[in-house]
């Protein structure tokens, strides 16, 4: 890389339906190359295809990436010099290059029309061999008046060769050129040719792309050298595979609108972290990156040929180690966005903390689950209270010594620490601890299994202990 030479990197997605992590990926690879270097990242919008436009994708494009934490330095939301960013809004640049295209002998009007391409094309696929437009390219063809299509005319048929960053050397046969589509007849250009054009007037130095465009890049270098034009660096990117290591990921394997991550309650810094481990390699054995690690160790000849696994396990470990990072009032202010308003109790915080690796596992953990008893009374059966093959008389008398305890400990001594003590110094005087503990435990949770009683109950509070104790004495003396 010339030292002297301003980075400059840009995301330009199609606003065709949500964004999945494939897309992100790539957004933040170039993102970080940007930031490293201290250049520039741009947002564009290539919005040209309007058959296939979903309303709304600009805005969950933009929502996408600001949560996970990818700004921008030029886009459509916020302006810059090479405004407009998006494809739709720029039409008078791609006339301009398309008539220079014209001028130099390198574009024509299609003088067929769609019915007729196919029928050369069904011809082709009869007589089994590869159509070639440029096989039937009429000699005269009529002035481009902007309601025809707009082709790229191949003067000259040869093999390419070109460097990736990542790949290395690539190439391409004399099959691999043909004359594309430069401009629509609806007047909006092909990705083909935009891109192109939109990359050489902002600037763009190093394009992240994937693998999907590599046999498209012979027609790409042949508009650069029709327009005597220097063409980007390119850094193919890994494939994403899915979770059989066969297939790039699918709809079945997670490929999903990107903000459901958001939905299921991940962290946006363990989803980058997460992402930026597929198909990247720093060579180190630290698993776990702050997004400034990460800019700092990211090179592009780290990136990986080779397709990167998607793991969800994975991203559960990250995301829990993530969790452990936040600072004390962002773990509260996380965790009671996903509780109910009786629950939102700090003291709840240690024990949800270590039961989830994401927020969204909260919901099934009060909702019916595991921890609803803290504020919706549990309802006990008598047989689940008895420890073992203690009699009822000797669980009686434990849990309304226990009561007493209780009842005797100060309002401001109530804390997990001295309810363990006191509780602790009874249940070593008994034959079996287990004679006190588990009718407790179930009095208080309505469970065989739950977290200690003494966190239990200082969680509950005193008076709500008490109730539940006296409630499941009462239904054992009846």
């Amino acid at each position: 890389m010339n030292n002297e030479q301003k980075i400059v990197t840009r995301f330009a997605p199609s606003p065709t339906g949500f964004l999945h992590i494939g897309g992100i990926r790539t957004a933040l690879y170039a993102w970080a190359y940007a930031k490293k270097h201290n250049g520039t990242f741009i947002l564009r919008i290539e919005d040209t295809d309007k058959a296939r436009e979903v309303e709304g994708s600009i805005e969950h494009i933009i929502e996408s990436l600001k949560w996970i934490g990818i700004d921008w330095n030029e886009g459509p939301d916020i302006g810059g010099p090479n405004a407009p960013y998006k494809q739709s809004e720029r039409l008078e640049s791609y006339i301009k290059y398309a008539n220079i295209l014209i001028e130099k002998g390198y574009a024509y009007a299609d003088p067929y029309t769609e019915e007729e391409v196919e029928i050369y094309r069904q011809k082709a696929i009869e007589e089994k061999r590869p159509f070639l437009y440029r096989d039937h390219r009429k000699e005269i063809t009529p002035v481009w008046d902007g309601t025809q299509s707009l082709r790229f005319k191949v003067k000259d048929i040869k093999s390419y060769e070109w460097n990736d960053l990542v790949r290395g050397k690539l190439s391409a046969g004399q099959e691999a050129l043909d004359d594309f589509i430069l401009i629509k007849s609806d007047g909006y250009p092909t990705y083909n040719f935009a891109h192109i054009i939109d990359d050489f007037e902002m600037g763009v130095t190093h394009v992240m792309r994937g693998d999907e465009f590599i046999s498209s890049t012979p027609k790409f270098l042949s508009v650069y050298e029709a327009l005597g034009i220097k063409r980007p660096e390119y850094a193919t990117l890994p494939p994403i595979m899915g979770t059989d290591g066969k297939k790039k990921l699918g709809k079945r394997d997670g490929a999903k609108d990107f903000l459901e991550y958001k939905k299921e309650g991940y962290l946006p810094n363990a989803m980058m972290n997460f992402l930026a481990f597929i198909g990247w390699n720093p060579g180190i054995e630290k698993e776990i990156l702050t997004p400034e690690e990460f800019i700092e160790l990211f090179e592009i000849s780290q990136i990986q040929i080779s397709g990167g696994g998607y793991n969800e396990d994975k991203l559960d470990w990250i995301n829990k180690e993530h969790i452990k990072l936040l600072k004390e009032s962002e773990l509260e202010k996380y965790i009671f966005e996903w509780l109910p308003k009786e629950l939102q109790n700090k003291k709840i915080i240690p024990l949800i903390t270590e039961r989830i690796s994401k927020f969204g596992d909260i919901k099934n953990m009060v909702e019916g689950g595991e921890l609803d008893f803290f504020y919706k009374e549990p309802a006990c059966q008598n047989d689940k209270l008895i420890y073992k093959n203690t009699d009822k008389d000797t669980i009686i008398s434990n849990l309304t010594k226990t009561l007493e305890i209780i009842e005797k400990t100060n309002e401001s001594d109530f804390t997990t620490q001295n309810i363990k003590i006191f509780l602790m110094e009874f249940a070593d005087s008994l034959e079996n601890r287990g004679q006190v503990l588990h009718p407790v435990r179930y009095a208080l949770s309505g469970l065989e299994k739950s977290p200690d009683p003494f966190i239990i109950a200082d969680i509950l509070g005193k008076n709500e202990t008490i109730k539940r104790l006296n409630k499941a004495i009462s239904s054992l003396s009846s």
